[in-house]
């Protein structure tokens, strides 16, 4: 076996699998760092303050664990000795609300400050880590149902999970370009990583693109579906290291995906496609009337259950590996603990599977509409008609 010649590839694997149960340990920089913040009742002038108690910040450690973040906090220290250091680095907070207003997160001192820009103050709401316009103490008016009704200004900053996007576009980029030029210079044999992903592109053009787009058209369609399942691949593997992202498990980004393949399915159909669409051959006319609107809406269903499939399998992932983890905490003891850590030890090494299946099924699916949007016309529903 490899892993029995070399132990280093066996080393690195039990690394891998403990990188989830690393970063699940490391709180983000909006979770826990405030233990008291002010709200206002909207019918009310005075201040209530609230201390979380320890399960209370456990569940909202999970919650912004699964939230974007203004700042890229990577992990603190301190917080028993009541002077807790944030180790990180701050970006760019860009916001539109009666003018351009920008400045560095580090101005939030995370979440604990009010930022004036122009006349206009701002704060981080920590039960959602959301920017709002607030007064100059911070005051966050909720209504009876513990919602926030402060406004919000058009947030259009620099955000963790945009930089990671950018961190694996650059990767990619990097990567497949090196793998490219090996191309030319070793007679078309991949050198360095490329022997790694090479097996892997061959295998989403002839298991994944071929068979369901076909041999004529899937060439074209190519540079996206390899695009998009390392895309996906990599954010998920990321996802599961102690930088704590978790850019797949928001809806906003898997909707982006599916929007970019139903647009590619749609100016990209062929005529055969739309005509089975409104008016499908080999039918009454009378049901072709009712048919069409019902063919017309499943074609918007399905960008909504690639969203749906990809955001919902990532997210529950990572919602019972951090709630096993707390449970560690919770029991206090060597037998629940240790039981806790040996479940989330496994399940950590089947959610680096489930990061590899869902960019797996993602781009077999965007395969799947590629190929229907392309299928040529058959000459026996002629005979229909």
């Amino acid at each position: 076996m490899v892993i029995s010649k070399k132990p280093l590839h066996f080393i690195a694997a039990l690394l891998v699998a403990f990188m989830p149960l690393v970063s699940s340990a490391n709180p983000t920089s909006d979770s826990t760092s405030v233990e008291v913040q002010t709200v206002a009742k909207t019918d009310e002038t005075s201040h209530e303050k609230v201390e979380k108690t320890p399960e209370e910040e456990r569940a909202e450690f999970i919650q912004h664990h699964l939230l974007d973040s203004h700042d890229f906090h990577i992990f603190s220290y301190g917080k028993e000795s009541g002077h807790e250091k944030h180790v990180g680095f701050p970006l760019p907070v860009i916001l539109w609300e009666d003018g351009l207003h920008f400045f560095m997160s580090s101005e939030f001192h995370h979440g604990e400050a009010v930022v004036e820009s122009n006349g206009k103050y701002f704060a981080i709401n920590h039960h959602n880590g959301m920017i709002y316009n607030t007064d100059a103490n911070g005051t966050f008016n909720v209504d009876e149902k513990d919602h926030t009704t402060n406004t919000k200004p058009l947030d259009l900053s620099i955000t963790k999970n945009i930089v990671m996007i950018l961190v694996v576009a650059l990767l990619m980029f990097l990567m497949f370009r090196n793998l490219g030029k090996s191309y030319g210079k070793n007679g078309g044999i991949a050198t360095g990583a490329g022997r790694f992903f090479e097996p892997i592109i061959l295998y989403v053009r002839d298991e994944i693109a071929i068979p369901n787009i076909g041999e004529k058209h899937y060439k074209k369609y190519m540079s996206y579906l390899l695009t998009v399942f390392f895309f996906i691949w990599f954010l998920n593997m990321f996802g599961l290291t102690p930088l704590g992202v978790n850019v797949t498990g928001n809806i906003a980004i898997t909707a982006a995906l599916a929007i970019i393949t139903y647009l590619i399915t749609t100016f990209s159909a062929n005529k055969n496609y739309w005509g089975h669409i409104f008016w499908m051959p080999g039918v009454p006319w009378p049901m072709k009337i009712i048919l069409a609107p019902i063919e017309l809406l499943g074609t918007l269903i399905k960008p909504f259950s690639l969203t749906i499939r990809l955001y919902a399998n990532m997210v529950a992932g990572h919602i019972v590996l951090m709630s096993i983890i707390a449970m560690m905490y919770t029991f206090n003891n060597v037998a629940g603990s240790g039981f806790s850590f040996a479940l989330a030890f496994v399940l950590s090494i089947l959610e680096i599977l489930v990061a590899g299946l869902q960019a797996y099924i993602f781009t077999m699916l965007t395969a799947l509409y590629f190929g229907s949007a392309n299928e040529e016309h058959h000459h026996d529903e002629d005979a229909h008609h």
